[in-house]
């Protein structure tokens, strides 16, 4: 009788890709996911163009030179000009907002930026720093020298302490995904078992499965069946993430959060073993599915909170979430996929996760076996531990 959490576990399996609610819900997200990523790596190549209304002698000049250096720091900004009569008409067209900004000159001797509302901050950098190395230029010519020569001990080098790691906004992205992935397999997979577990005892079938096999067979194979699915479902999803990211031009990147995402499969896959066996207990002390909702609170409210903890721990906070069992699931890979941890911390994390996660499993597998075949009303977790066996 060893081996009938198999069965049990290839049932599971089975059921669940035979749900089209199931099935389409996958093909479903792995498409939003991909599409996502397209979308957002279609706007992010687009060219930013910025209108500018000029007026006066020289300042296409200016946008010209801008455009050089806004080109020279690798950006898709470009300035296009639109050459009109005069002041007037330039202040005309940034109020009636036909161009984002205007261009002039201004006394005695430099330009001037007209916006409507607001500074364009893209204008103020580059288009000051076209006038600023235009004047340069001009300065140095009247006074017999190069422009290298008079800036010469100008350079400015930019060195990174923490070489490859990945942007901080694509960070906080990815902890984001890692954390509602979390969230949604949980819920999903959980609230199977535990609906799963209560339809069968609320219809009697228990019995007949009790009188078959050993209630610990029973649960062992709910726990694995479904953590099959969960293992397959987050790896499709995380897979999808990563060609995306690929196809949009995040290959510098992608290593390090690939990585990341590894080990926060394989982090969900152990802590999941803990929280299935929860779930099959919230099913185990209802007696019928309305009961669902009071014994399976305190599973959800754990969700939650790694799922909050997830998105907005930062810093140390994120640090000891990443320790700590059930919420390290999310925390851990966050911090790899930021860069922040060391090559060791998520082995221990993963030990003390395994740890716990037994620790649970072997609770969980008694109140289940001795819950499971009371049908008198709801059970708390302290009266079903009461009963005897």
């Amino acid at each position: 009788m060893s081996g009938v959490w198999r069965i049990v576990a290839a049932r599971e399996i089975a059921v669940k890709l035979r749900d089209r609610n199931f099935v389409i819900s996958t093909v479903v997200t792995i498409v939003v996911i991909v599409a996502s990523l397209a979308v957002s790596g279609f706007l992010s190549s687009r060219p930013d163009k910025v209108e500018v209304a000029v007026a006066g002698p020289e300042t296409m000049m200016v946008l010209d030179t801008a455009n050089s250096l806004a080109a020279t720091a690798d950006t898709d900004l470009t300035f296009e000009g639109r050459a009109v009569a005069d002041r007037g008409t330039v202040e005309q067209q940034v109020r009636d907002e036909v161009v984002e900004v205007g261009l002039v000159p201004a006394e005695p001797d430099g330009w001037q930026l007209i916006g409507k509302s607001a500074e364009n901050d893209e204008a103020t950098t580059y288009i000051s720093a076209a006038a600023q190395q235009i004047a340069l230029q001009r300065n140095a010519a009247a006074a017999g020298v190069s422009l290298e020569e008079l800036a010469r001990g100008a350079a400015v080098d930019y060195e990174l302490l923490e070489k490859g790691a990945v942007d901080p906004g694509l960070s906080k992205i990815v902890a984001f995904v890692f954390a509602f992935l979390f969230y949604l397999a949980s819920v999903l997979f959980g609230m199977s078992i535990a609906q799963s577990v209560v339809e069968e005892k609320q219809n009697r079938i228990v019995e007949i499965l009790a009188s078959a096999m050993p209630l610990r067979q029973l649960l062992i194979g709910k726990v694995v069946g479904n953590a099959v699915l969960a293992f397959v479902q987050l790896a499709l999803f995380v897979g999808a993430g990563l060609i995306g990211l690929a196809v949009i031009d995040k290959g510098a990147q992608l290593g390090q959060i690939a990585g990341a995402a590894g080990w926060f499969i394989v982090f969900f896959l152990v802590g999941f073993l803990a929280l299935a066996s929860l779930w099959a207990v919230a099913g185990s002390l209802a007696t019928r599915s309305e009961d669902l909702q009071s014994t399976a609170t305190p599973l959800s409210m754990l969700i939650m909170v790694v799922l909050f903890a997830g998105i907005f721990l930062t810093g140390t906070g994120r640090v000891i979430a990443s320790y700590i069992p059930i919420t390290s699931i999310v925390a851990m890979p966050s911090r790899l996929a930021e860069g922040t941890a060391a090559w060791w911390e998520p082995f221990v994390a993963l030990a003390l996760m395994g740890v716990v996660t037994y620790g649970i499993v072997i609770v969980a597998e008694k109140i289940y076996r001795r819950s499971l075949m009371q049908t008198q009303g709801r059970l708390t977790m302290r009266q079903a531990l009461a009963l005897e066996e």
